[in-house]
């Protein structure tokens, strides 16, 4: 039977640990808990799962620490988590059938990230690369990616993430991205990293300038295109830079037609340049039901990385508002009703306000 090692990189985080230690405990043979320089109990929380602790000098370079870390294992297989993510699915048989079938290859699991928008806790979802064969190691400063040709595979490991709510790290990784982009000045990926961080501080203009270079740098088929074109037209809605959104999208509709994401970004987009300046785009309002009813037709997928609701409670509850501010009571209540039915508690709100 070939073995598993759960591979991890810490620091000050005896919060955390043990949430995640527990949920994987009883699914991997061998535990590698890299200790960075906690102050706290950190070690203590490893130690009391069993897990083996090392001592590793921080050097502001993840990947150098991972891959540290990976060498500790001796296991045939490492699954890589960080501390503020735990296991919520059952699955140990998966895992073990995705080690013994087959040839080499990289396991990608579903990471539901926690994080706040507009005030309200959202969820998005994406697939990873953490189930990897002995070897395999990673690449960057930041925003480390595994480096390997080896073929990628969805497997149902399911991995909730709380740590965007719990600590903004926004201004550390800006640092070693800059510095990573004077090495690198023509890296697409960067480029786009760097812009999603200016977009986090919302410095919109200095974001758009790096999200456009990476755009126009960006391959047809680089594995993050479609989250970078989402998130370059919230920037150019927020700039009000209407003309370059409307061309971005001509570009991209085809491409990301089965994307509720883009559509429901799409959708505000024309809204805010329709309201913004109706005298020029009021060409554009149509496009506002439509682009909302083709979330929904799209439903939620596994096809992407994307935000939760997009294609089901948020475009339902938008829609709602959309027909309630032009008058279309009725449609806006079953709108309502249906993202309520979702449970998404501003539906609700306007429901009582409604009935």
């Amino acid at each position: 039977m070939k073995t598993l090692a759960l591979v991890m990189i810490v620091k000050n985080e005896e919060q955390n640990l043990g949430r995640c230690l527990q949920s994987i405990n009883n699914i991997v043979d061998e535990m590698i808990v890299v200790d960075t320089g906690s102050t706290d109990d950190t070690r203590e929380v490893a130690y009391s799962f069993g897990a083996k602790v090392f001592n590793f000098a921080w050097g502001q370079d993840f990947s150098a620490a991972r891959n540290y870390a990976l060498e500790q294992s001796t296991c045939d297989w490492n699954l890589v988590l960080d501390a503020d993510e735990y296991v919520v699915n059952d699955c140990g048989r998966e895992i073990r059938h995705f080690l013994e079938n087959g040839c080499q290859r990289i396991g990608r699991i579903k990471r539901i990230d926690e994080f706040i928008q507009n005030g309200e806790k959202r969820h998005a979802q994406s697939y990873l690369s953490r189930l990897l064969p002995k070897g395999v190691k990673y690449t960057g400063k930041i925003h480390e990616q595994v480096d390997s040709t080896l073929p990628r595979e969805n497997i149902n490991v399911e991995v909730y993430h709380y740590g965007y709510i719990q600590t903004n790290k926004t201004e550390r990784n800006l640092e070693l991205l800059l510095q990573e982009l004077k090495k690198r000045p023509e890296d697409d990926y960067i480029l786009y990293q760097i812009g999603k961080q200016y977009k986090l501080l919302q410095q919109f203009v200095r974001s758009e300038i790096y999200f456009e270079k990476s755009y126009s740098l960006a391959s047809s088929h680089a594995w993050y295109r479609h989250s970078l074109v989402v998130d370059y037209l919230y920037v150019l809605m927020a700039n009000r830079s209407f003309e370059k959104g409307l061309q971005l999208i001509a570009m991209e509709q085809e491409k990301l037609q089965d994307l509720p994401d883009f559509h429901f970004a799409c959708a505000l987009f024309y809204m805010e340049a329709a309201f913004c300046n109706s005298d020029q785009y009021a060409h554009l309002f149509p496009f506002i039901e439509k682009s909302f009813v083709r979330c929904l037709e799209i439903g939620e997928t596994d096809n992407y990385d994307r935000v939760w609701g997009t294609g089901s409670f948020l475009a339902a509850y938008n829609l709602g508002v959309f027909y309630e501010v032009t008058g279309r009571k009725a449609k806006a209540i079953s709108f309502y009703k249906r993202a309520a039915n979702e449970g998404y508690e501003k539906a609700v709100e306007r429901l009582n306000m409604l009935i």
